[in-house]
């Protein structure tokens, strides 16, 4: 079975576009994190609810144009999250 990803609600951020950038504060950790693309269009693909990579992907191709998604770049991204406290795997 596919790792599955969750984040929490979108109101438990505060995200503030930089440039090339994006500046997230995340409330429950009192943390600030500096996030480049494709991280924060990440969070808000998993603000719809938890999801498998194969899931996130349809979502983000629906708001972005995709042309050769990688289903392993984008597990590896979402570990990255993981890693840093803004996403839980399940």
């Amino acid at each position: 079975m596919p790792a599955r990803y969750a984040a929490e609600p979108p109101a438990t951020r505060l995200v503030v576009p930089l440039d090339a950038m994006t500046a997230l504060y995340h409330r429950p950790s009192g943390a600030t994190h500096l996030l480049a693309s494709p991280l924060p269009e990440l969070l808000d693909a998993l603000a719809e609810g938890p999801a498998d990579a194969a899931t996130l992907l349809a979502r983000l191709a629906r708001r972005f144009d995709i042309a050769d998604a990688d289903p392993a770049a984008l597990a590896a991204r979402l570990d990255e999250l993981v890693a840093i406290g803004l996403a839980q795997r399940r």
